[in-house]
């Protein structure tokens, strides 16, 4: 028999109510042993890779993990700071700002895989006797493998419980007016500090094609956020583009490539172009070093001059007005300060 999880006996109810933010993870360090860990788990989602169990376990255990977690961990330590993983801290961050911004509310941060999971969150609500929780993954734009994930951590672990918490889900937030807003604002910024490059890039983390031809909404969501921003900024058509990163194995991915594109681009005689990554809540090991890094070194290779990485929203102001935006807008006719009904 599972555990059977409930609010203690004689724990009032909270007229608060419980906002929780996740984020997909990170390892605890920077090393082969920690990196294979959260691989592991990562990588044996079905909604991320939905191979055969029996043949995947033998392809991830035996040849994947053991051959890519020693590289992946090298790439975490260069970017690794002094709060650790830099997709924790700028999320920690994050939650503690929502938090304080947010009064009636009580936010905790989760991931969906590696610590502190969804299911610690949500018994943290519990214990609180919080009994209206709305649960936010910080993922602008909706798909199975990221938004869905996170439902199912979710359900995973209510399935246990004998008193539910009244729920609420956010699906995604790609065109909600303040995320485009923030999103522009941060470009307007770094464009102003630093000045602007020739074109702006557009990059999303990729899914497989099959995924979006068996009705993953992703590319349109990506689509429908980047002409948002684009129009936001009041970019001409010429001005901007998008592409899709971080493609794993040999099968087709959503095109166009990242990689690919910003090598034709440096071919082409473009000297200089700006990448931002609006799919990503907070920067990461897919920021800071595939595009900062490597993206950038591939541009430069083929011959373009300079790669401006515009940096995610992370814990800044905008970014914390959105989110209290898209938690107004969610939690509209929940009064915080109304003791549940079987309080």
């Amino acid at each position: 028999m599972g555990k059977q999880y409930w609010v203690p006996a004689g724990t009032a109810a909270n007229s608060e109510i419980g906002v929780v933010l996740v984020n997909l993870g990170t390892p605890e360090a920077p090393t082969a042993v920690a990196v294979r860990r959260y691989l592991g788990q990562f990588l044996h989602d079905w909604r991320v890779v939905d191979v055969s169990r029996w043949l995947w376990c033998l392809i991830l255990h035996g040849i994947i993990l053991p051959l890519r977690s020693p590289r992946v961990a090298r790439n975490y330590a260069a970017i690794w700071g002094k709060d650790g993983s830099p997709l924790m801290a700028f999320s920690r961050s994050l939650s503690q700002r929502v938090d304080a911004a947010l009064a009636g509310h009580a936010v905790q941060l989760a991931m969906t895989y590696g610590a502190p999971s969804v299911g610690t969150a949500l018994r943290a609500m519990a214990e609180r006797g919080i009994r209206r929780v709305l649960v936010v993954p910080l993922y602008p734009q909706y798909s199975a493998t990221t938004t869905g994930a996170v439902f199912d951590a979710v359900a995973r672990e209510l399935m246990t419980w004998r008193d539910l918490p009244e729920l609420r889900f956010v699906r995604d937030y790609h065109r909600d007016p303040a995320w485009v807003q923030a999103m522009a604002d941060s470009i307007r910024a770094h464009w102003q500090a630093q000045g602007r490059a020739e074109r702006l890039l557009f990059s999303f983390h990729g899914i497989p094609q099959r995924f979006a031809k068996a009705g993953d909404p992703y590319p349109q969501q990506c689509q429908a956020s980047a002409e948002a921003i684009a129009a936001a900024l009041g970019l001409a058509n010429g001005d901007w583009a998008l592409t899709f990163q971080s493609r794993f194995g040999r099968e087709p991915w959503l095109q166009p490539y990242t990689d690919v594109t910003l090598r034709e681009w440096g071919s082409a005689g473009l000297d200089s172009v700006d990448v931002v990554c609006p799919g990503f809540a907070v920067d990461c090991l897919e920021t800071l070093e595939e595009i900062a890094v490597e993206n950038r070194d591939a541009f430069i290779a083929a011959g373009g001059r300079a790669l401006n990485y515009i940096a995610a929203l992370n814990a800044g102001d905008g970014h914390v007005a959105a989110m209290q935006a898209v938690i107004a807008h969610h939690t509209a006719g929940w009064n915080a300060n109304a003791k549940s009904a079987d309080a």
